[in-house]
């Protein structure tokens, strides 16, 4: 039951104890003014405002997943100087550009809801495209390219075109929210950014050509993968539970799809030869 916060009562939050931690760290963590501008940013501030233990403990694990998520990005892009090896947007396979898209709508949304002052738009935007479509979808899909492929392969090169732009724009939209993390974030991007602070930099502006996306077809295809993906990895769990599989690899996946041009799509998707090695669905499903 939530009770109004008074001083009468002694239940007041102390924002001092939230960055700094109580006597007892254990009951009371240090939580940083990060995750205390989260808990700000992730609330409705036109309806009754709630905080306590767990709620505070929540965004501290949204911290948490925000700053694993860009320490992939980073730790990828070790070698990676966008002058010499950016991959021309028309040349990117169809995932790599329909990723782009999904960027180039985020940043949209995310400077929408901050013209109309409405901080928990932005907050739950970038949360959901750091878990649900970067760390589920295109991180576990790109993680063979990135570590198996040669320094300056195609595949590994076209991943890392779009982990460069994604931190470059990310770093800029989460700096009102998270400044000290954005910061870390921005100094650690190996290549000269122009800007020696990330609220030097400016907000993110998406390319022109990242609305394209991979076409009707294309973004309709991985629109269906995605949704795939999520079935087929409920089966390959129940799978390894029961253990019937290991890995994932030693699964084999038959796929029947009602929707003819569904259907037309997926078998195209599911050819391997004269492939990119990036667009074939075994490499999207991982089996």
């Amino acid at each position: 039951k939530g009770i109004k916060m008074s001083k009468s009562l002694g239940n007041v939050v102390d924002p001092r104890l939230v960055i700094n931690g109580g006597k007892n760290q254990k009951q009371e963590p240090p939580y940083g003014a990060d995750v205390l501008r989260l808990w700000v940013a992730s609330v409705d501030y036109s309806t009754d405002v709630l905080i306590g233990k767990g709620i505070l403990a929540q965004v501290a694990d949204v911290y948490r997943k925000l700053r694993g998520t860009m320490r992939f990005m980073l730790g990828t892009l070790h070698d990676y100087d966008p002058a010499k090896h950016a991959v021309p947007h028309a040349e990117l396979p169809t995932l790599d550009r329909y990723m782009l898209a999904k960027l180039a709508t985020l940043v949209e949304e995310v400077d929408a809801a901050f013209e109309a002052f409405q901080f928990f738009r932005a907050y739950q935007a970038l949360n959901q495209f750091a878990v649900v479509e970067l760390s589920n979808f295109y991180f576990d899909i790109g993680k063979d390219r990135l570590y198996i492929s040669a320094e300056d392969d195609f595949r590994r090169r076209s991943c890392q075109t779009v982990l460069a732009a994604t931190v470059r724009a990310y770093v800029r939209m989460l700096a009102p929210l998270a400044p000290h993390m954005a910061e870390d974030a921005f100094g650690a991007i190996p290549w000269n950014e122009g800007a020696s602070s990330v609220f030097e930099a400016g907000f993110p502006e998406a390319e022109a050509e990242w609305a394209e996306g991979a076409g009707v077809e294309g973004d309709a295809l991985w629109r269906s993968v995605a949704l795939l993906r999520d079935e087929v990895n409920k089966l390959l769990e129940a799978a390894r539970n029961d253990k019937l599989v290991g890995a994932s690899l030693g699964a084999r996946v038959c796929v029947h799809a009602t929707d003819e041009a569904g259907a037309a799509r997926l078998a195209g998707a599911a050819a391997t030869e004269g492939g990119n090695g990036v667009d074939e669905l075994l490499y999207a499903l991982l089996v």
